[in-house]
């Protein structure tokens, strides 16, 4: 026999045979979780959408208990029961989705910041509060004993590629036994290349083709032509770093997190060796996941002179890749943010580069302001930065990257003029860009591997914990 559902007076009841039956302290006031759903959109007047497997075979219990006179508590009430989660669209429905524990709503996160603003209300308080962040999270990420036990060698590289104003090599340096991270150094040549020179680090996110693709390339150039020593780096388990593991799956897993925070510590390590690296003038830049290793890097190691993390930084999102979240770096200090973790930068330059159509489209009015606070406690307001661009997407696009090489240039002692068009824009029509095997340092199949490399997880947690990791 068909439920039948009465709605009077705006109250959801059953009919009376259906409250004989289950409606009722014996059977909890159990309900179809659509049946729920449907109640609510009544209701309220909203549109909730969600697949049909969301609701496949689930009741609630005091599912009408769970009710109250504002929309979004309700559906806190509901959804909590099965860990899901909701998020408001712009056309005003609620998309309904299983639980995010990295993505909250953009309130939540301003709360957050609200309530961190009155954590610390002076330069010393926040300094004490940063020296707590760092240590919990170097704790958490597990490098500090890794760290000491990494080689720093460089097992391969490939013949050095001469373009126009810069040149590009392949690299894989072994950062402990076994374990390579992949990358390619771009110099500068000629004037350019005169005495120290700044170094940048671009550490890749999770667009397609890593550090192969074409904006990767023109930016690394780009920073090369102006006078700084570029360098680029595969994520775990992506690009070469697939010969060691399993792609996608095996980058979906938290030691991501550990082993890239640790692969761009080791290639700062080493490249602050070379004679020709002035130490005093580092930066970093990355887009979406890389802008979260930059944001994360910049936190963690006070040797990041400047820094500008591009569509990544959130107060309300943590990052949805275990290699941005998949340790609890974010429940440090009883609780924190992107937003509070990018404010470590300070008192060093940062500029934020956000957009309107990811979780970066409210920096301008919320993560902004509460990070240029925490600048004003050294009374540098005038060193963080924001460029803001409602109606690009997520990306790391060639207009993005115009306010970065301004600000690298500023900040880094670059030659802006060595790469300005004639509209004033910096020109990328110099650059060669070269196809993905062209970046390959272990040849095209791998061929080239070192024989002892580590490949798979398992192998990979045994050496961590033969080198005192967790």
């Amino acid at each position: 026999m068909k439920r039948k559902i009465i709605f009077l007076g705006g109250l959801l009841l059953c009919s009376a045979a259906l409250c004989a039956q289950t409606n009722n302290v014996e059977n909890r006031y159990r309900m179809p979780l659509k049946e729920v759903f449907d109640s609510i959109e009544h209701r309220f007047q909203v549109r909730l959408r969600y697949p049909a497997e969301l609701v496949k075979d689930r009741d609630i219990t005091y599912a009408m208990y769970r009710f109250e006179p504002d929309l979004e508590t309700t559906l806190r009430n509901v959804t909590a029961y099965y860990d899901l989660s909701f998020v408001p669209q712009p056309d005003g429905s609620y998309k309904i989705k299983e639980y995010e524990y990295a993505r909250k709503q953009p309130a939540d996160g301003q709360k957050r910041l609200e309530y961190l603003s009155t954590v610390y209300d002076d330069l010393g308080e926040w300094e004490s509060r940063k020296k707590e962040l760092r240590r919990c999270m170097y704790e958490t990420l597990g490098v500090a004993p890794l760290r000491e036990k990494m080689t720093l060698r460089m097992v391969a590289t490939t013949p050095v590629r001469k373009m126009q104003g810069y040149t590009v090599q392949n690299f894989a340096l072994e950062t402990i036994p076994g374990m390579y991270v992949t990358g390619s150094v771009y110099r500068p040549t000629g004037k350019a290349a005169r005495g120290k020179v700044p170094l940048i680090l671009n550490p890749n996110g999770h667009f397609g083709q890593g550090r192969y693709r074409k904006d990767m390339q023109a930016r690394c150039a780009t920073f090369a032509r102006m006078g700084a020593i570029a360098v680029n780096f595969d994520l775990f388990a992506w690009g070469e770093s697939q010969l060691q593991f399993g792609g996608r799956g095996d980058h979906n897993k938290s030691v991501a997190l550990t082993m890239q925070t640790l692969d761009a510590l080791a290639l700062l390590d080493y490249f602050t060796q070379e004679k020709d690296v002035d130490v005093t003038r580092i930066g970093i830049t990355g887009g979406s996941g890389g802008g979260t290793q930059t944001m994360l890097m910049t936190a963690l190691d006070d040797r990041i002179a400047a820094s500008a993390p591009v569509v990544s930084v959130s107060s309300y999102f943590h990052g949805g890749c275990p290699c941005e979240s998949g340790l609890p770096i974010h429940l440090c200090g009883r609780g924190t943010n992107n937003a509070e973790i990018a404010a470590m930068a300070a008192p060093r330059p940062m500029l934020l580069v956000s957009d309107g159509k990811d979780w970066t489209a409210n920096i301008p009015d919320i993560e902004f302001p509460f990070i240029k606070r925490t600048y004003g406690f050294y009374g540098k307001e005038g060193d963080v930065y924001n460029a803001h661009f409602p109606t690009e997407g997520h990306d790391y696009a060639y207009s993005k990257r115009q306010p970065v090489y301004e600000f690298m240039a500023r900040y880094l002692g670059l030659d802006l003029e060595a790469v300005r068009g004639s509209d004033g824009k910096v020109d990328e029509s110099g650059i060669v860009f070269e196809d993905e095997p062209a970046f390959y340092v272990f040849g095209e199949k791998g061929e080239k591997l070192p024989s002892d490399a580590v490949k798979g997880l398992d192998a990979l947690y045994r050496r961590i914990a033969e080198l005192g990791g967790k």
